[in-house]
């Protein structure tokens, strides 16, 4: 990912102000009026990674996000030795942020 923008169908995480929140997901869109995902809250990750393990129906959901709540967005990648979130998902899940996050899994969970 080293020199990757913020693009189309880019892993992220997005932090929030007002209330302060962080969601992880796929960038859907990026404009002056702000930011679309397909996500999920930071602090439920691991429960739906476990649900996803077990079975269970399970996914993410296509957020809007004004700018003026946007506080900060960086590109997931790992860090060193650290694996990236994504990386750490997929071990816990058993399935890919693509295959959880991406364009085809807003179709498939309908």
């Amino acid at each position: 990912m080293h020199g990757q923008g913020f693009n189309q169908g880019s892993v992220v995480l997005l932090t929030l102000h007002s209330p302060r929140q962080k969601f992880f997901g796929v960038l859907l869109e990026l404009n002056a009026s702000g930011v679309e995902l397909r996500a999920a809250p930071l602090e439920s990750l691991e429960d739906l990674a476990r649900q996803l393990r077990a079975g269970e129906r399970a996914g993410a959901s296509t957020l809007f996000f004004p700018m003026h709540r946007v506080e900060q967005m960086e590109l997931d990648a790992a860090v060193g030795e650290l694996p990236s979130l994504s990386d750490r998902f997929a071990a816990q899940s058993g399935h890919s942020v693509e295959a959880v996050f991406g364009d085809n899994a807003a179709e498939e969970s309908n």
